[in-house]
């Protein structure tokens, strides 16, 4: 097949840590493709949080951002929309029309937020898009069990359809989910481990972040008919892209602005994430990576208390050894390299140009994340 060729968007990462965008980004393709997500999925996701028996139904609707801790109507952020975005673009691939993908949509965006739930709680995260997470304001007890609800309803969602394609479509979703909660055990793991490898880490980043990605940019067009093959074509795209992703995310999760990701400072380093930033500095070798990994030696003998009590300065220090042993560039090369990867696959598919460019516009949006 003919390689297709096209306007490119560098990324870096600027001095602060934030993503710097090229001017070459259709950021208006994007935002149109990102507000139909939202508009064709949101109405069925709200109706399939309905479902939930109380408390469970305001719980989640707190989460998503459609109430406040009070109950009352909110605008809160729910998030980019990206997923959804992705499965109604993949369901035109398959020759069908958007609407197609909507039930694959709310059925990925569901399992996400399964995953942000349980993640928040098992992180001791506070904040999640500004506000403070559901287990903060409604107890683990309801993070949990709102979390296997949505779990519930995505394959109820999937399967009421009651057709082959629905079959499909929910056996790549369980997949996903079960890699995705893999990558979490992993995730979690490595946070008492001392060292682990690079390779350690992209599958753990794969299995958590570019498993459901991938399932959510094929799951459209198992709806719309597609056979497996383009499936997995698709699914090698959004893989390759979660990965890049991630990456982004872990280098914001030490060097983000607090303002844009909603977090804490440090985030990453306050809960000893094994992130790639920190996995390639202790690989690099060299003075600041045999310094960077004895203070992370001690770090892992202190509690979870006494890390709490360093002073942004502490933070701070770990995060300039890890700069100053490469883990800093490696990541944002490595979020390039996966972003190239990812759009080489689209080339193997015979799609009409103008949905391919929205394809590498949304992997364009996803690894440069402007903000």
């Amino acid at each position: 097949m003919t390689r297709r060729t096209g306007a490119r968007t560098s990324t870096s990462i600027g001095n602060r840590g934030e993503t710097v965008a090229s001017p070459a980004i259709d950021t208006a393709s994007v935002t149109a493709l990102l507000e139909r997500g939202r508009t064709l999925a949101t109405p069925v996701l709200r109706a399939a949080v309905a479902r939930l028996a109380p408390p469970m139904d305001t719980v989640a609707a707190y989460h998503f951002g459609w109430i406040d801790a009070e109950g009352n109507p909110s605008a809160g952020d729910s998030g980019k929309a990206v997923r959804p975005a992705l499965a109604l673009l993949s369901a035109e691939v398959a020759g069908a029309a958007p609407e197609v993908g909507v039930p694959g949509a709310v059925a990925v965006e569901l399992v996400h937020n399964f995953s942000l739930l349980h993640d928040d709680l098992m992180d001791g995260d506070e904040q999640r898009r500004h506000r403070d997470t559901v287990w903060k304001v409604h107890g683990p007890a309801q993070a949990i069990l709102v979390g296997d609800a949505l779990f519930a309803l995505a394959n109820e969602i999937l399967l009421e359809l009651g057709t082959v394609d629905a079959g499909r479509a929910t056996r790549r979703l369980t997949l996903a989910t079960r890699k995705l909660i893999d990558g979490q055990a992993q995730d979690i793991s490595y946070e008492h481990r001392e060292r682990v490898t690079v390779e350690e880490c992209l599958e753990m980043e794969g299995n958590k972040t570019g498993a459901l990605l991938a399932c959510a940019v094929s799951i459209g067009a198992v709806l719309g008919g597609a056979d497996d093959r383009t499936a997995d074509i698709l699914e090698r795209y959004g893989y390759h892209l979660g990965l890049a992703f991630q990456a982004v995310d872990d280098l914001l999760g030490i060097w983000g602005d607090p303002e844009a990701t909603g977090k804490q400072t440090w985030s990453d380093l306050r809960q000893r994430k094994k992130s790639l930033p920190v996995v390639a500095a202790l690989a690099a070798g060299g003075p600041a990576s045999e310094r960077l990994a004895r203070i992370l030696a001690a770090d892992a003998k202190k509690s979870e208390t006494e890390i709490a009590d360093f002073t942004e300065e502490e933070f701070a220090s770990r995060a300039a050894l890890i700069e100053e042993a490469g883990g800093r560039e490696w990541t944002s090369e490595e979020a390039r390299r996966q972003h190239a990867t990812a759009i080489a696959a689209l080339d193997e598919i015979d799609m009409p140009e103008h949905l391919r460019g929205q394809l590498v516009a949304l992997a364009d949006f996803v690894v440069v994340r402007e903000r």
